[in-house]
């Protein structure tokens, strides 16, 4: 008997563009649910043109590629009677519908929750917007590196002689989507029991605060004094030496929490000894970043891992992708996979990080082309062509 995923036989309608709720989509996705991704004609997701590096395959950006695979795509004119009526019968047979546009736009568009739901009462309705609809950013444009900026997370990284340094990827994007999927998730759990439906909120500055939630926490409850960055090696504002990242003589050594007494005698690093106290360790991380640092620079990677790793001393490799990917701990996780269109164009990307039962979850479809499902799924689902 074939494995049947947990989400199989649940549909979904992914309105949204960009990241944020494409990934709570495509995750949805990925544990079995039927996603139809539904766009204007023409023009599409704006995210088919937002290209990295000016990487594009068969006309779309990598980024759609790989955030809207195992979609099915129709496009309909919501300004067309005709499309909305078909829209409608869809969403009548729905189980979910995810959006992410700023504060009114649906509601415009007569796709708000309280219309939705008169035609279907147990959907769920899963919104990401940038900051919610009350206060003065509700109408700011929900961007990550902008969300980033306001949230204060910039300010976690980097040195403290140099500007908020961002992260290198749209955690924030990531973080809404992932949490927009707990919700829904949730509610669908709770549909089981109730058989209502519910309106699922998340916004990006919530996600970006969920996510310094450790450290905000930290600071709340210490009199608001501000963390102070390192000024060598900066990696966590609120832990002290040795963590950090550091140079050795061919590349790059990472360090986390651990005893600077131990860590003198496993590298046999004399001037560390002085060193006795943990208090010290905070109070004085610059001065012992630096001393450690010309330490590990005397001598290769390897040969510190060599010492660390026996006594379980936790550190690790700074790899690179080119180096990751060479890695048998890397290859054993199996988490690319190859997806296609047509069985022409291809793309290699990664797969569900989730296993349920020890089963690994693949799919070989790609993201849709504009449209490319609309006669199909017409006539499927609505006895049209």
């Amino acid at each position: 008997m074939p494995y049947m995923k947990p989400l199989c036989d649940l549909l979904v309608l992914d309105f949204s563009q960009f990241l944020s709720g494409p990934s709570a989509a495509l995750r949805l996705s990925d544990l079995g649910a039927r996603v139809i991704k539904i766009e204007r004609p023409e023009s599409g997701d704006i995210c088919r043109s937002l290209y990295i590096s000016n990487l594009e395959l068969d006309g779309d950006s990598t980024l759609f590629h790989s955030i809207n695979r195992n979609k099915e795509g129709i496009a309909l004119d919501l300004k067309d009677p005709k499309s909305v009526n078909l829209l409608q019968q869809l969403i009548a047979k729905a189980d979910i519908l995810i959006e992410n546009f700023r504060p009114g736009v649906m509601k415009r568009l007569d796709l708000d929750y309280e219309t939705v739901k008169q035609i279907n009462p147990s959907i769920i309705y899963g919104e990401i917007t940038g900051y919610g609809y009350d206060g003065p950013w509700a109408s700011k444009p929900g961007q990550d590196l902008l969300v980033q900026s306001l949230s204060g997370l910039g300010y976690l990284n980097g040195n403290s002689d140099q500007p908020p340094v961002p992260f290198g990827l749209s955690v924030i994007d990531m973080m809404a989507g992932a949490q927009l999927t707990q919700g829904i998730l949730a509610c669908l759990v709770q549909r089981s029991i109730t058989g209502n439906g519910s309106f699922v909120q998340v916004s990006l500055l919530e996600a970006a605060l969920d996510l310094q939630f450790e450290v905000l926490t930290t600071y709340l409850n210490d009199q608001m004094e501000l963390p102070k960055r390192s000024a060598f090696n900066n990696a966590n504002v609120y832990l002290g030496a040795p963590y950090g990242v550091y140079e050795t003589k061919d590349g790059y050594l990472a360090l986390a929490m651990g005893s600077i007494i131990e860590l003198s005698e496993l590298l046999s690093c004399e001037l560390l000894k002085e060193f006795k106290e943990p208090s010290q360790w905070f109070d004085e991380r610059d001065r012992i970043k630096r001393l450690l640092a010309d330490h590990l620079k005397t001598n290769t990677t390897a040969y510190w891992l060599n010492r660390l790793e026996p006594a379980d001393y936790w550190c690790a490799e700074v790899l690179s992708w080119k180096e990751l990917v060479q890695q048998e701990g890397f290859k054993v996780l199996d988490m690319v996979q190859n997806v296609s269109r047509d069985q022409t164009v291809s793309l290699l990307t990664t797969r569900c990080p989730i296993r349920i039962d020890g089963e690994i979850y693949k799919s070989p479809l790609a993201s849709p082309r504009i449209g490319q499902d609309n006669l199909r799924i017409f006539k499927e689902m609505l006895n049209q062509v």
